[in-house]
């Protein structure tokens, strides 16, 4: 059984709020602790200040009967050597120590070491009082062994403290619960946007179909989300509309040839004398041909983009001269008359940019009257012919998928219509582009067509 994990507005609202209560519990401790020394401070600094007017007056042997004191249960003694009360407060006893003898001889022991003239101060657990206290002792000087001992209980600083951390400990759970409440709403209303997307997310997946995503219109994270959300659907989009567009060319393209085999090979086994065996034979091997050159270039278009390219250094030269050469002998026009010059080197994948340039030379064979010019430099190669050329308007469509002018619709002439279209794609890949342009000057005024391929330079 799976657990359900809680929705990150919980999760955030109770990470805030245990940060809080922590915060509040620490800063309840911290308030705590300060307090109750600044008030052990001042009660220091009252016995302190006593102990010393105290240790004056025996100092000067002007000790009253009844010594003076302010703060509530402050008492005040002064015991002779043997640590009998020769002096006292009203507040204590003329008779009894404030302090038991053990612990008036350890401090009497203690104040001895302490500096000139500053009295000891200590926290006592042994007093006359029912708690803790406050001590001041000192020995005045020359006070034949008299000690001075002034002390203040603690029991109001305790119950100030005490008081102070009930009331926190009430506060703190309130006030944790009222941020809580306070971030759940204001977190409510900031995912608000973050549920409309998602909810508009899952209607387009539900549906199949193109969808956008609502787009809150603001300048924050989730505006921009949503932005870059919609960017991508309308891509997505696009590729599916461009893929099925594909599919139905592909099916159309290969729909041809395999009817001319079925057409053939119907004559054929109606007609059993109507083809002779070797018309037969060049008939279905040219269809079964033209197949398979149209299946490999669509199998090549579809992994464009699928696999890293081994980008190294290529002799454009080198590379241009065996596509021409391939493509030569593919094209069979011995009449055309075909110039390489020039070289350069680029930085790319070997086996790619050969493939484009093979192509593009095809393109520049199939349609050239009597003269193909390539051309070689750092970074880029033209390939120029002498044919009809392609009018700048349509410079662009040529590179579609199975896009073929008025005078190239022959199939036997015009190709599959997918060579432009796969160097581009490839040359794109590697950082680089074709590019259409005027070629070489033919008869009846003919511009011919250059194609220029243009990857990085080493």
């Amino acid at each position: 059984m799976t657990t359900r994990r809680w929705s990150l507005r919980a999760r955030l609202t109770a990470v805030t709020a245990g940060l809080l209560c922590v915060a509040l519990a620490a800063g309840a401790v911290l308030l705590s602790m300060v307090l109750s020394r600044s008030r052990v401070a001042a009660l220091d600094e009252v016995v302190r200040a006593r102990a010393l007017t105290v240790a004056g007056l025996v100092t000067s042997d002007q000790v009253p009967a009844a010594l003076p004191v302010t703060e509530p249960g402050e008492v005040v003694q002064v015991l002779d050597a043997g640590g009998r009360v020769v002096a006292s407060s009203t507040t204590a006893s003329r008779t009894l120590p404030v302090l038991p003898a053990d612990a008036l001889a350890d401090l009497r022991g203690r104040a001895a070491d302490a500096p000139d003239g500053e009295p000891l101060l200590v926290t006592t657990h042994g007093s006359a009082y029912d708690g803790a206290a406050r001590a001041a002792v000192l020995e005045p000087a020359g006070g034949d062994g008299a000690l001075v001992v002034a002390t203040v209980p603690l029991d109001e600083v305790e119950g100030v403290v005490r008081a102070v951390r009930l009331s926190l400990l009430g506060v703190v759970p309130v006030l944790t619960a009222l941020v809580a409440a306070a971030v759940w709403l204001a977190l409510g209303r900031a995912l608000r946007p973050v549920e409309a997307l998602r909810s508009a997310a899952a209607q387009v997946a539900r549906s199949g179909g193109p969808g956008s995503l609502p787009d809150p219109g603001t300048d924050d994270e989730i505006g921009a989300l949503a932005r870059t959300l919609n960017e991508m659907l309308d891509r997505l989009e696009v590729a599916a509309a461009r893929q099925r567009s594909f599919v139905a060319d592909a099916a159309h393209e290969l729909r041809t040839p395999l009817a001319a085999l079925g057409a053939t090979l119907d004559v054929a086994r109606a007609h059993p004398g109507a083809y002779e065996r070797d018309e037969l034979v060049a008939d279905l091997g040219a269809e079964v041909r033209r197949m398979q050159a149209l299946v490999d270039d669509l199998l090549l278009l579809a992994r464009v983009g699928s696999r890293p390219l081994a980008a190294g250094p290529v002799d454009l030269g080198a590379v241009a001269r065996d596509a021409v050469a391939l493509a030569g002998a593919a094209a069979g026009r011995g009449d055309v008359a075909v110039e390489v010059s020039g070289t350069g080197r680029a930085r790319g994948d070997e086996v790619a940019v050969g493939r484009v340039l093979r192509n593009l030379a095809e393109n520049a064979l199939r349609h050239a009257r009597g003269r193909v010019r390539v051309e070689v430099a750092d970074g880029r190669v033209s390939v120029a012919d002498d044919g009809p050329g392609i009018p700048p308007a349509d410079r662009e469509r040529v590179f579609e998928r199975f896009v073929r002018l008025d005078d190239a619709r022959d199939r036997p002439g015009g190709g599959s219509g997918l060579g432009l279209a796969i160097a581009r794609e490839v040359a794109r890949e590697q950082g680089g582009d074709v590019v259409l342009g005027d070629g070489l000057a033919g008869a009846h005024g003919a511009r011919g067509l250059r194609a220029e391929l243009r990857v990085p330079d080493v």
